[in-house]
């Protein structure tokens, strides 16, 4: 089963893109369990979207308690008490400027960084990361077809469709690059 927790602040779009991986999973067949938890209910506070997946049912109802994966929306949230729900194997992919180096005080992680705000206002959707952020995400885990996560965006953006999921392939064929040993 892969457990991921998704790292937000209020207003950021992080329950929306949980909610987006968790239908790309299920639309690719597999079984999904995603809960939320707010911090204060307004904007900016924190939040974190968990999800749960797997190829067969679910039957656990507990928090996640060991990330294999990380989706964290805005740097400044990476402390000891996210990143206590990450093993060294966990991917923590970030939204940041910054190199990967940049996070090395840290731990023993690996954080993946990727620029979301860069490639939203390259794809003329502003300060809107999370489309970006899911593509990203989706090269990481190596687990989504990349259509599909486009045509769940397609189907559930409120605008700016084309534009979001030109930003998610965008994304996702950044790191399907730096992966390949290509330059940012």
């Amino acid at each position: 089963m892969r457990e991921i927790l998704i790292l937000g602040r209020g207003g950021q779009g992080a329950q929306t893109a949980g909610n987006l991986l968790a239908r790309a999973f299920f639309e690719q067949g597999s079984f999904v369990q995603t809960f939320a938890t707010y911090g204060g209910a307004r904007r900016g506070t924190p939040v974190t979207a968990s999800l749960r997946v797997d190829d067969q049912p679910i039957r656990q109802r507990s928090n996640i308690e060991h990330a294999s994966a990380m989706l964290c929306f805005d740097e400044s949230l990476l402390e000891p008490g996210f990143l206590g729900f990450a093993r060294p194997d966990t991917v923590i992919v970030v939204n940041t400027h910054k190199p990967a180096s940049a996070f090395a005080g840290l731990g023993d992680y690996q954080f993946f960084p990727i620029d979301g705000r860069s490639i939203a206002q390259r794809n003329d959707m502003g300060k809107v990361v999370n489309s970006a952020l899911l593509g990203a995400f989706a090269a990481k885990l190596d687990q989504l077809d990349i259509d599909i996560v486009c045509n769940v965006i397609q189907d559930t953006a409120p605008a700016k469709k084309d534009q979001n999921v030109a930003a998610c392939r965008d994304a996702y064929a950044m790191v399907r690059n730096q992966d390949a040993g290509g330059q940012q």
